[in-house]
């Protein structure tokens, strides 16, 4: 069974399953945080470990898998979330490597029905310094209500490369002022703060697919 981090009322409406990026665990003050921001608009959030970042835990240094072969694991963790009684409408998505992920599975689980809709933050286009790999082919034909979150700082997809990269209609990116690959803005510089992106983080997923959330 799939170990799950909740944060935010257990009554909510809408239920919001993140994974982890691919060099951080899914308690790391990044996740922490933007499970806070979401719980906070009245979403119950949901976070989870592929299998390689909890062994981490007992010691196992294992690197991250080619993104792929976890598509598994996250099917499963839809179907052991629901195993613990959580209904109700469900948005996937993660940080990084966990939205690539998210995204891969989604128009299959949104074809059956088990899902509303994907989140991603801060996705990896590419690796950095090398904008021809790119990690967009599935993105062109995605069907599932998606949210892109990306910092204009995000070395791993800039603004100017994202525009020519014909993403379905299906998908809106939403570009957050000054903020790198964690969404995180230099206040300085751009006046925002990284509070400031996740509350707009949360208040745009709650208007684009989750309309009918209340706040708490």
């Amino acid at each position: 069974m799939t170990r799950f981090l909740f944060d935010g009322p257990d009554t909510a409406p809408v239920t919001i399953l993140l994974a982890h990026g691919a060099g951080a665990p899914m308690d790391s003050a990044s996740m922490a945080a933007t499970a806070k921001a979401l719980a906070a608009a009245g979403f119950r959030v949901a976070r989870f470990e592929f299998h390689y970042m909890a062994a981490r835990r007992y010691g196992h240094r294992k690197p991250p898998p080619r993104a792929e072969s976890v598509n598994p694991e996250y099917i499963k963790a839809i179907a052991d979330l629901r195993a613990k009684g959580v209904t109700g409408k469900l948005i996937i998505g993660g940080k990084s490597m966990g939205g690539r992920v998210a995204s891969m599975v989604a128009d299959e689980m949104f074809a059956k029905g088990e899902i509303a809709g994907l989140v991603c933050l801060g996705y990896p286009f590419h690796p950095p310094a090398k904008p021809e790999q790119l990690r967009t082919k599935h993105l062109a034909d995605l069907k599932t209500p998606t949210l892109i979150f990306q910092g204009t700082r995000d070395e791993f997809g800039t603004k100017d490369e994202v525009a020519t990269y014909g993403l379905s209609a299906a998908i809106e990116v939403v570009w957050l002022e000054d903020g790198d690959h964690d969404l995180k803005p230099r206040k300085a510089i751009s006046g925002f703060s990284t509070a400031d992106h996740l509350k707009m983080v949360a208040e745009t997923i709650k208007a684009r697919l989750a309309p009918s959330t209340s706040s708490s």
